[in-house]
């Protein structure tokens, strides 16, 4: 953690404590996580000083980084694991990708744990990858720039899907390339409201699905998305 990011520290315990308190996180390796991620570092420097404050931000081309009790949520929801590779739909700044990273990622063994994050907007791609290079995450962060609606081909099964762009459906090529015993989280509804936090649990060929409660998230885009 370079000098930029050493003066966010208590502002950041701070809002992990209250995340905590309300009953967002409960999972140690999360909560690690996100004590450990700066998320200063994955924001436009004008808007450094609000980095702790819960709610989205702007990044830039009609995009936001996700509130903070948003990543929480969604990260306890995947109930992640060290060495499970995971795939992201919509990296943006990067910040979410690197929280799961912490998670997963483990330096020794077969299965050391990798997030595969896929951002539709070519300039976002090259940011967030520059900022996760720069926080330390490439290792265990590879952005490709694209479809993510279509998921990612190259490296399926995925232990874990994470979806941060809301879809009018569930797009047919992630359930496909989820794992059985897999978990999916994805906000489903409307363009822009009434939509849907949504968990599916893939087992023995079935699904499960689960409502998580009402968010508003960005439109996801692409082929299995919203017109563009």
């Amino acid at each position: 953690m370079d000098d930029r990011t050493e003066g966010f520290r208590g502002a950041r315990e701070q809002a992990v404590d209250r995340l905590i308190t309300a009953g967002y996180l409960s999972s140690h390796a999360v909560i690690r996580a996100m004590r450990t991620v700066p998320r200063e570092a994955f924001l436009p420097a004008s808007l450094r000083t609000s980095a702790y404050v819960d709610t989205p931000l702007p990044i830039g081309h009609q995009q936001t980084i996700s509130a903070l009790h948003m990543v929480a949520m969604m990260a306890e929801a995947l109930n992640l694991e060290k060495g499970q590779e995971v795939l992201e739909i919509g990296c943006g700044s990067g910040y979410h990708a690197a929280v799961v990273a912490e998670v997963v990622a483990q330096r020794t063994g077969k299965r050391r744990g990798h997030v595969y994050s896929i951002e539709f907007v070519p300039e976002l791609a090259r940011s967030a990858r520059d900022k996760l290079q720069r926080a330390g995450y490439e290792e265990w962060v590879t952005v490709i720039q694209g479809d993510g609606s279509v998921g990612y081909a190259e490296h399926a099964p995925y232990d874990r899907i994470l979806v941060t762009a809301a879809a009018p459906s569930i797009p047919r090529p992630l359930i496909e390339q989820l794992k059985d015993g897999g978990v999916l989280v994805i906000p489903v509804g409307d363009r822009y409201y009434f939509q849907e936090l949504v968990r599916i649990k893939k087992a023995g060929g079935q699904l499960v699905r689960e409502s998580l409660g009402g968010v508003a998230f960005v439109p996801l885009r692409g082929e299995h998305g919203w017109a563009i």
